[in-house]
C-alpha cells in the first residue's frame, strides 16, 4: 500500500518534457520517482496478489475498528522516530532522532519530526484520538529517501519523504499540510478504509486533503476565514508557475505552469473525470469532495476542526462509510452526522447539505444513529 501526495500525471508531465524546457535533471527525477513506484507495484503484485481484491479493504477495515476497544489515554503523547535513508531507496533507513531529543539540524529530519508531532495535536486535541489508529501507534518517518526523489508517501507503517529534484519541488517535509495529509491515509487505513480506486479513491484523497489543512492551520491557530486553504504550498521552487499542488477553495487553480500545465482538477460534478488513469482520477476528482468541505467550513464558521472537521471526522469513524463509498453516500453520512450533533435544523447541518449541493452532489440516504454506532465500535468519536 502506497498513498503519495504528487500524483502520477503531474509527475509524468515533468517526464515527458521532450526536451523543450530547462528543467532536465527535474525530468529525469520525475522519471526514476514513476520507475520507482511501478517496479515497487509490480513486487506488491507479485509476492502479494490478494492485497489487491476487492473483499480485502473491508476486512481490514472492519478488523480495525473491532479491534478498537481500549480507552484512549488521558493525556496522550506522541512516539517519534525519524530516519535517514541516505538518499537511497531503503527503508527505514538509519535512526537519527528519537522522541525527546533536540533538533540534530537536518531541516528535513526536524520538519518530520515536528510535523509528525503537528498531525498526532491536532488528533489529540481536536478529536480525543491517540495516534492515527487511536491506540497511540508510534509515528514514524524516513526522511532523505532516494536520489531527488519527487514525491512524499505512506506506506502503511510510517511516512517516507524525498528532497525533490531543487528545479520544480523543494524537500517534501517543508509542507506541514503534506505530513498531515500522508498521515491522514493511515487514520482512514484504520478506520473506514476507503478503497483506492474511483470516487471512494478520490475520497480517501480529499479525506486526507481535509486533514492536512486541518493540521496546518491548528498549528497556526487559524480560523476557517484566516487560512490558505492550499494542500503543499510551498512545495514548487520558484521556478514554477504555481501556489501549491491543490486548492481546497478554487479546485483547479492551484498551478498554470508552461511544464506541468494547468491544474486540472474538477469543483463540480459536471466536471467529473472519467479516466483509468491514476485508480480512476483520485487526485483528480478529490477537488469535488474537497471545495464541499472548504464551502461547508467557511458557511460554519469557527476553526475548520470545531465545525465541519468535526462532522468529517465523526462520519470517517462511525462504522457507516463503506469501502467503496461514492460521493452520493458519503455526502449523506455527513449530513446525517451533522444532524446529530448539532441537531435537525441547525444551521451547521444545512450548511453541509448546501455544501455538497453546490458542487452537485445531492446527498443521499445514510444510516442514522451514527453516534451510537461509532462509540459501540470504540472509535471515540466527540
Amino acid at each position: 500500500m502506497r498513498r503519495s501526495i504528487v500524483p502520477p500525471y503531474l509527475l509524468s508531465r515533468i517526464a515527458d518534457d521532450g526536451g523543450r524546457y530547462d528543467r532536465h535533471a527535474a525530468a529525469r527525477a520525475a522519471r526514476r520517482t514513476l520507475a520507482e513506484t511501478a517496479s515497487l507495484k509490480e513486487q506488491r503484485m507479485a509476492l502479494h496478489p490478494a492485497s489487491l481484491s476487492p473483499g480485502t479493504a473491508g476486512d481490514r477495515r472492519r478488523t480495525a475498528l473491532a479491534d478498537r476497544t481500549s480507552t484512549p489515554a488521558q493525556h496522550p503523547a506522541p512516539t517519534r522516530t525519524i530516519s535517514d535513508a541516505g538518499s537511497e531507496e531503503r527503508l527505514p533507513g538509519e535512526v537519527v532522532r528519537r522522541e525527546g531529543q533536540s533538533p540534530i539540524g537536518d531541516s528535513a529530519a526536524d520538519e518530520a519530526y515536528d510535523g509528525l508531532g503537528a498531525t498526532f495535536a491536532l488528533l489529540a486535541d481536536a478529536f480525543g484520538r491517540d495516534s492515527i489508529d487511536g491506540r497511540g501507534l508510534p509515528l514514524d518517518a524516513t526522511v532523505h529517501y532516494g536520489r531527488d526523489y519527487d514525491n512524499a508517501f505512506w506506506d502503511g507503517a510510517r511516512m517516507v519523504f524525498g528532497d525533490g529534484d531543487g528545479e520544480v519541488f523543494r524537500r517534501f517535509t517543508v509542507s506541514l499540510s503534506v505530513i498531515g495529509h500522508e498521515l491522514a491515509h493511515g487514520v482512514t487505513q484504520f478506520t473506514a478504509g476507503l478503497e483506492y480506486e474511483g470516487q471512494s479513491g478520490a475520497l480517501n484523497e480529499s479525506v486526507s486533503d481535509v486533514f492536512g489543512v486541518m493540521v496546518e492551520q491548528h498549528a497556526r491557530g487559524q480560523r476557517v476565514d484566516e487560512a490558505d486553504w492550499l494542500i503543499g504550498a510551498g512545495l514548487f521552487t520558484d521556478e514554477v508557475q504555481g501556489r501549491a499542488l491543490r486548492s481546497m477553495s478554487a479546485p483547479g487553480t492551484a498551478y498554470d505552469d508552461d511544464m506541468l500545465g494547468r491544474d486540472p482538477q474538477p469543483a463540480h460534478m459536471d466536471l467529473y473525470v472519467e479516466t483509468d488513469d491514476d485508480n480512476g482520477g483520485v487526485h483528480i476528482n478529490s477537488g469535488i469532495p474537497n471545495r464541499a468541505f472548504h464551502l461547508a467550513a467557511t458557511a460554519i464558521g469557527g476553526t475548520s476542526w470545531e465545525g465541519a472537521g468535526r462532522v468529517w471526522y465523526r462520519a470517517l469513524t462511525s462504522g457507516t462509510v463503506p469501502v467503496r463509498a461514492d460521493f452520493a453516500l458519503f455526502a449523506g453520512i455527513t449530513w446525517a452526522t451533522s444532524r446529530e450533533l448539532f441537531g435537525s435544523s441547525a444551521r451547521e447541518a444545512e450548511a453541509v447539505a448546501d455544501a455538497w449541493r453546490t458542487v452537485g452532489v445531492e446527498p443521499r440516504h445514510a444510516p442514522e444513529e451514527t453516534g451510537d454506532r461509532a462509540r459501540r465500535r470504540g472509535t471515540n468519536a466527540p
